[in-house]
């Protein structure tokens, strides 16, 4: 891991397209901006972890085809 020190104000640049700033520092707290293009997600790791967590628990939920065969079937009729 790189460790860098930044002051108020200041930034780092990762890659080619990504800028983080340093917003705001209050006691312990720094609040830090991140620019970023659209297509490049950003997540507080806490929320990505979650959202991993979430994603592995779906792939992992058996799925019985007959029953999914009846549930299609009877959307089909409700339209």
């Amino acid at each position: 891991m790189l460790a860098l020190s930044r002051k108020l104000n200041e930034s780092i640049i990762v890659g080619n397209d990504i800028e983080i700033t340093i917003l705001e520092i209050k006691g312990e707290q720094v609040k830090v901006g991140v620019k970023a293009p659209k297509s490049v997600p950003v997540y507080r790791k806490e929320l990505y972890v979650q959202i991993q967590e979430s994603n592995k628990e779906a792939v992992n939920i058996g799925i019985n085809p007959e029953a999914l065969k009846e549930l299609l079937k009877g959307g089909k009729e409700n339209k």
